[in-house]
């Protein structure tokens, strides 16, 4: 008998003060032909997590070693936001294992002055006042203007997550994030498709970074949204997840 095809393997990666939580009602049964990893970064997988470093580079190592657990090869990484630096990270080290990277909301450019001020404003405000507190004030903002009021229950749930991530991991987040170097060359050097999901009313990665990374691939699609901020997942849900979809068949299926 031959040996049945392996499944495609989707990797989701959540982004920052988020958890493996945000991807459930995403997925869905809309990948059943996959297998669907959605690893907790390091120092967000609860009391048990007991990571010393944040940095991008070690949760980039750190998923390796969930890939190797898992006996996975090639698969194609889609990462919210910070998850799209770590992908970024990882494809960057390890190209032959990515079979497609999906940028949700992230961008391979580094930090501005402007953001480095944004990120120094965050990171004051959590040492003053505390995890929770940011969330209550941080979350709702990313979310385009029009989607604020029906999106309550939702951005409720995404600040009880943020809630319970450790002030030192939040802080160290912002840490990794504003360290970040310049990855344009691992979108240069792709030898898989790559997909951007842009909000335009995203105020965190705005439309021109995403328009001028994305000219950079050799294979490269771009999902712009119209009246979607930084949180796709749940302003959209339907298009972006046919946009993930589209982008494990263009890996594995064609």
């Amino acid at each position: 008998m031959p040996t049945p095809t392996p499944a495609p393997v989707l990797v989701l990666l959540h982004g920052f003060l988020e958890s493996p939580e945000i991807w459930p009602e995403f997925v869905g049964d809309h990948f059943t032909d996959c297998r669907v990893l959605m690893p907790a970064l390091p120092g967000y997988g609860g009391p048990e997590d007991k990571a010393q470093d944040f940095s991008l580079e070690t949760a980039a190592e750190a998923l390796r070693a969930e890939l190797d657990r898992a006996d996975v090869g090639r698969a194609v990484l889609v990462g919210h936001s910070m998850g799209g630096y770590v992908a970024l990270a990882f494809a960057e080290k390890y190209p032959g294992l990515v079979a497609g990277l999906g940028l949700f909301h992230s961008s391979a450019l580094p930090d501005t002055e402007e953001d480095a001020e944004r990120r120094g404003r965050n990171r004051a405000f959590i040492e003053k006042e505390g995890v929770g507190k940011f969330a209550d004030e941080f979350l709702q903002p990313q979310l385009s203007p029009t989607q604020r009021e029906s999106l309550t229950h939702q951005v409720e749930q995404l600040q009880r997550i943020a809630a319970v991530v450790p002030q030192a991991v939040a802080l160290s987040s912002i840490e990794a994030m504003s360290g970040r170097p310049d990855r344009r060359a691992v979108l240069e050097k792709a030898a898989y498709p790559v997909l951007f999901i842009a909000g335009k009313d995203d105020r965190a990665v705005p439309l021109e970074k995403t328009h001028e990374e994305s000219l950079l691939p050799d294979h490269c699609t771009v999902l712009w949204l119209a009246g979607v901020g930084h949180l796709g997942f749940i302003e959209r849900p339907a298009d972006t997840r046919r946009a993930v979809r589209q982008l494990v068949e263009a890996a594995f299926y064609h």
